[in-house]
Parts: C-alpha cells; structure tokens; sequence
C-alpha cells in the first residue's frame, strides 16, 4: 500500500508535458499544472495565433497568462523526490510481476538473484548464501533467474532431466534412457553440451573468419569507390579540356569564315561602286550632249547647223552592261552551303563516334551476381521500411500512418517554410534514401495515383513539367489510374504491360540500374522494367492528382 501511494503521488504530482516530477510548478488559470519551462515553450508555438491553450483541458486563454511559482507545489514536491526516494530503494528488493521470484522467502517475496539446475530452485541474495558458503551446495550449477526451472522435470518419472538422447533429439531423465530410451544413443546432457558447445566454437571462428573477410572485401570496395572516383575526376577534368578546345578552334573557323566573307564583300562592294561612277559620268556626258543636239536641232541658220553639226553629233564610247557581273550573290550562298555541309559532317562524326565515349562500370569480383527475385516472398526478403519527408510534402498533402500515408486535401496543410517543398505538384519524396536492394509496396486509393522514384536534385519549386515525376532525366514513375497504367520517364512514355493495379511493387537493384512496377495480387505481375546507370541514391515518391479525398501509402510489410 505503502509504494501504491507513493506512486500515486508522484504521478499526480508530475508534468503531463515531460512525464517527469514537476521543475517549478506553476498553475495556470483552468487549474492545471506544470514545468514552468515546459508551458513556456508550448506557449510560445502558439505565439502566432495569439491564443494560448491548456495541453490537458484544451482551455483557451487570452491574453497569455502571467505564470508564477506555485511555492506550496514546489515544496510537496522536494517532499516527495525524498520519501519517493527511499521507497524505490526498498522496493528495489522486491519481486514485480515481471522478475523471477525467491522460492523460499515466505511473506512478500525477493528478487531471485540466482536460479540452481541440480535445486530446481530460484534463491535471493540472502537465500543464496548457502550454495556460496557450504561444500555440500559446491558442484551445483547456478544461472540466471528463470522461471523455466520445471521444465528440467521429467512430466512421467518426476526425475531431473540429465541426459540426452542423440537418436531422438530430445532432453530425458535417466530413467526414461533405460525404459522408452532404451537402444537409443544416449549421453549425460552435460556431455551433448560440451559437444555443442565444442560445434559452437568452431561456427563462432568460421564466422569470426567470414567477418575478416568481409572486412577486407569492405576495404577493396572502399579503394574501388576512391579508384572509380579518381577516375571520373579526371575524366571530366579532361573531357572538359578537350570540349573547351574544340570549342575554340570551331570559334576561330568561324572568324575566318566571317572574316573572308567581310573581306570578299568589301571588294565586291568597291568594284560596284566604281562601276556606278562610270555609269553616272556617262549618263551626266549624254545629258549635256542631249542639251547640245536639241540646241542645234533649233538652229534657223542653216550654215551654222552644218557647221557644228559635225562636232556636236559625235558621241564618247558607252559603257559596257555586259561588263556588270552579279556573281557576288551566288558566292555568299556557296559559302553558306559550305558551313552547312561541315556541320552536317560534324553531326555524323559525333554521332558515329559517341559510342565511343562512355563510362566503363568496374564489375567487383568480391560481390557475386544475384538473381532478381521472382515470387514475392522472394521480393519480401529485400523490403525496406520508408516513410514520407514532410519537408518535401505539398501543401495540399494530409501524412499520417507515421508518415507513410498522404492523402490530397483542398485545405492547405500547416507546414512550415522549406527549400525542399514542392510547391506547385501534390507529391511527395521519402525520408529515406534507396541504395543497394530494395523493394516496397504501395496502395493508393481514389482516382488514381504516381508511384515514382527520383534523385534527390529534382526541381521543387514553380510549374514546370521538369519538378513532375517522369517528366526528366531525374525521376521514372509509373501513373496509375482504374483502369490501366502508364510509365513516364524524360518525358517518354514507353508501353505498359499487365492490368491496372491499386497495391504497385517496386523492386530497386540500384548497383545493377534495375527498376521494376509490379502488380501485387496472388501473383506479381510485371508492368514495366528499366535496365540503366543510377549515377546518385534514390528517393520514393508518391504524387495524387486533384481529386479531394485520393490516397496513397506505403505498406508495412514487416
């Protein structure tokens, strides 16, 4: 009754925030209790609101209430830490409904500190003083408390079961070796234990050795990765030196180009701008010859006209227009021509030679090739728990399950500022990152839903199609509606297989660029599998379309 009360009191008498003994009791308006550093800080999250609550009653208050010290509180509480105190240090040495109780205190009963095989019997600190104390008690074996200790009893011949029977697998006492037993390849069980023991032994060094080896596997995997990333530093390094100079040289030819272009024009211009001197000073000649011949055409003094007749009618050479040669024009498009045929011989070069150019992917001798898992207990064997980001959530998102569930509302939901956010479609990526095996379940319900997986550089922020899953180089998903499914990736939306589904597979071998969508029933059916180079860990994602209410969420499948 005595330790009743006392907890009691220490559970009345202790914060509903912390659960623990109060720190500076204060009471607030309702009545209620509390830290006062705890109601500070769950005041102060409601600042914005400017109404402030009570965590038990719910009870509003406004405006914030002035706390003060409850000094009557506090001191019942000091008064309490201290008679709390040394009953927890009584109650100590008493069995609880969860310990291995003394067999031979009478009364309220001790803890069992020790329990005896050859006994058959669970003794207390004071107890067990004679198995330590008396030769008699000396060859007994002592274990920790049990409460199994009955088993050890044979149910036909009430006797203690010493020995073992090898042909039947099974604990016996003596007298059943000699009866139903009898035959039988028996020993004492301290002998199969020695045996066992001895099997153990050589398992834990076979093991111990497994362990090294791995370690030592671990060590040439880690000089791979540092090999591996050496060499792609250098190759981008490279790679970006050669582009940069083929740049260059492609940037000079084009001053060239331009450069002979300009310069062929400027002669051609200058050639027909002295052309067209020619031509004016000839038409300025004949205007003023045309003057003189229309003078002398109205000369009445028939000796003067013949006179001058033949001065005035003579007329200087004309100027050839067969000598105007508009071949300039052409030329240029020759030019043009030119360009457009390097290019188009450019384009095939890089197209026929890309090949070429790819990334070699060191396959390790110490990893073996497994099979990819057929039956989905197979598949279950590589589950992985996943639960949603909030911080990656869409406002219009709903998570609960612990986060594994997302539900689309038309009320925005009371998620606080992130960079991570997206913030125009309703998905939603993983906490958890995706390497190596993985597999996971998703059950979506409503409409339809997008089960996907993206890097974790997918854009976020605005309305383009590049923050949708499937609709860049960043992130696959698989669209599913009633009736049937569609995968998108970059934008391309290769042929689905199999029925629509509510409850989607997906199976990740990261290492091998393998990504499959299964239709989970009495069978996996396959819906789509993408064989590529994941380059960066993957994230799960969920996106739900604007009907109210759709869900979708990830399984337990543990």
């Amino acid at each position: 009754m005595a330790q009743q009360g006392a907890q009691l009191d220490r559970e009345n008498f202790s914060c509903s925030i912390c659960l623990d003994l109060l720190k500076h009791p204060v009471t607030i308006p309702c009545g209620h209790s509390y830290c006062m550093s705890c109601i500070k800080t769950h005041w102060d999250g409601e600042i914005q609101r400017k109404i402030y609550s009570c965590p038990q009653c719910r009870q509003t208050f406004r405006p914030r209430p002035v706390l003060m010290k409850n000094t009557m509180l506090a001191d019942l509480v000091e008064e309490l830490k201290k008679t709390g105190l040394q009953t927890a240090a009584v109650d100590l040495c008493y069995a609880g409904p969860e310990d291995v109780a003394c067999d031979v205190c009478t009364g309220r009963k001790q803890k069992a500190l020790k329990s005896c095989l050859d006994c058959l019997v669970s003794y207390c600190e004071n107890h067990l003083q004679p198995h330590y104390e008396s030769p008699t008690f000396k060859k007994h074996k002592l274990v920790d408390p049990s409460e199994k200790l009955q088993e050890n009893i044979c149910s036909r011949h009430d006797e203690v079961m010493k020995m073992f029977c090898r042909t039947d697998q099974q604990i016996i006492c003596y007298l059943c070796s000699v009866e139903d037993h009898k035959g039988h390849d028996t020993v004492s069980a301290a002998a199969e234990i020695t045996e066992r023991q001895r099997e153990l032994e050589v398992s834990r060094l076979n093991i111990q050795q497994r362990i090294q080896d791995r370690e030592k596997d671990v060590k040439l995997l880690q000089q791979e990765v540092e090999a591996v990333s050496l060499s792609a530093d250098k190759a981008v390094e490279d790679s970006e030196e050669i582009f940069t100079e083929l740049i260059r040289l492609i940037q000079k030819r084009s001053s060239d180009v331009k450069q002979q272009i300009r310069s062929q024009q400027e002669t051609e211009v200058s050639r027909v701008k002295e052309l067209q001197e020619k031509l004016q000073q000839e038409i300025t000649e004949l205007k003023r010859k045309d003057a003189e011949l229309k003078q002398l055409s109205h000369t009445e003094d028939n000796n003067q006209f013949l006179l001058n007749y033949p001065s005035v009618s003579q007329l200087s050479e004309s100027t050839d227009s067969s000598s105007i040669d508009m071949c300039p024009l052409r030329y240029f498009e020759d030019v043009t021509a030119a360009v457009s045929k390097l290019r188009d011989k450019l384009q095939d070069i890089l197209k026929e030679e890309w090949t070429n150019i790819s990334l070699t992917r060191t396959e390790v001798d110490v990893l073996l090739p497994q099979p990819e898992p057929k039956t989905r207990a197979e598949f279950l064997q590589y589950s992985h728990e996943i639960t949603l980001d909030p911080n990656t959530a869409h406002t219009h998102l709903l998570l609960s399950e612990g986060n594994r569930k997302a539900e689309r509302m038309s009320k925005q939901q009371s998620y606080s500022s992130h960079p991570d956010r997206f913030t125009y479609w309703h998905q939603v990526l993983s906490r958890e990152s995706l390497t190596g095996r993985c597999y996971w379940e998703v059950e979506w319900s409503g409409k339809g839903a997008c089960v996907a997986v993206a890097y974790k550089n997918i854009r976020r922020g605005g309305n383009s199609n590049k923050c949708s899953f499937g609709y860049s180089d960043r992130s696959w998903a698989l669209y599913c509606d009633t009736i049937s499914s569609t995968f998108f990736f970059n934008r391309m939306t290769p042929p689905v297989s199999g029925p629509g589904s509510s409850r989607v597979g997906v199976y990740l071998d990261h290492r091998a660029g393998i990504l499959s969508f299964y239709s989970v029933s009495e069978t996996m059916t396959l819906l789509h599998r993408v064989q590529t180079t994941f380059t960066q860990p993957l994230y799960a994602g969920l996106r739900l379309g604007c009907s109210q209410g759709d869900t979708a969420e990830l399984c337990k499948l543990k």
